[in-house]
């Protein structure tokens, strides 16, 4: 898997860092993660391709979180798209998002499909051969959500050169789900063990966004390969932090030590601050492994 950061600010609008987005990439297809103002944008300096959205996740309904999303649902239905595209929040975004294109006189030409998350328990949103999706509560001034994407074991490899030319096409997928396979004709084995190395190892993601400092999420983000955890605030400012409903960067860095993440990416920063050098300090403090987002970076895991 891939992430692209396309915004690392909060709130208040900066100069230097754009609202809150992120894409995933997922084999051949993407995943956006939040859609804040002028996303889509972000998406074209940074060529993301948006013909490859799958899905859109959005954690809540403050505004640096979504209001990019009208606009982007324009673009992708002038480029024609036909495939379907489904999006997942909490209630009232479908009515928002449906109320615009009322008024616009706008209409949608692909299947746009809404999904209304569950903001106070934890669900499986969606899950298939390749990932599920899965969100948990976060505690936030509105109703809000973290998302745990899971890219699962992949099929055992196939070690093509060794198998004959004319192996029979229904063969390889016997060998890629772990069986021997006996050749009808020849009467040969073909023993997995020799044929076949082990697949990609499960990868998993996960989302904090807006979010108080809030231990219970550490059995939802534990073992991720990579955890985004919002990190508006320093340390100082911790009153401030919890009167919001945000964290701290030492607090995100807690977090991620005790749910043992392989790496830490801390993000939606106060426009307070010009420098974040004392952020990644902060948190660096706790869990060494801790990185800013760095908007247009690409970090595969």
């Amino acid at each position: 898997m891939e992430l692209k950061v396309l915004g690392s600010g909060s709130a208040t609008p900066q100069l230097e860092r754009s609202p809150a987005g992120s894409v995933l990439t997922v084999d051949n297809f993407l995943i956006l993660i939040d859609c804040g103002e002028g996303t889509q944008f972000r998406m074209l300096r940074h060529k993301v391709k948006i013909s490859r959205l799958r899905y859109i996740l959005i954690s809540h309904l403050h505004g640096d979180h979504f209001f990019g999303l009208i606009g982007l649902l324009s673009t992708i239905n002038m480029q024609k798209r036909t495939e379907p595209l489904t999006v997942f929040g909490p209630k009232g975004l479908d009515e928002i998002i449906t109320l615009q294109l009322k008024h616009s006189g706008s209409a949608i030409g692909f299947p746009l499909f809404f999904r209304t998350v569950d903001t106070d328990s934890p669900e499986i949103l969606f899950e298939d051969e390749v990932i599920k999706i899965r969100t948990f509560p976060l505690m936030h001034r509105i109703p809000c959500v973290g998302f745990r994407i899971s890219k699962k074991v992949s099929k055992r490899k196939i070690l093509s050169e060794k198998l004959p030319s004319n192996f029979p096409v229904p063969y390889y997928n016997l060998l890629k789900n772990g069986h021997d396979v006996v050749d009808a004709l020849s009467g040969k084995t073909y023993l997995n063990s020799e044929f076949t190395t082990e697949g990609q190892p499960e990868k998993i993601f996960s989302y904090c966004s807006d979010t108080i400092f809030d231990e219970r999420i550490i059995p939802f983000v534990e073992n991720s390969d990579l955890l985004y955890h919002e990190a508006t605030f320093s340390q100082e400012m911790a009153e401030r932090a919890y009167m919001t409903h945000h964290s701290t960067a030492s607090q995100a860095a807690i977090i991620a030590s005790k749910a043992h993440v392989k790496r830490l990416i801390l993000s939606h920063f106060s426009s307070r601050y010009k420098s974040l050098d004392h952020i990644l300090e902060e948190a660096r403090a706790v869990f060494q492994n801790s990185f800013l987002a760095e908007e247009g970076q690409s970090l595969n895991f």
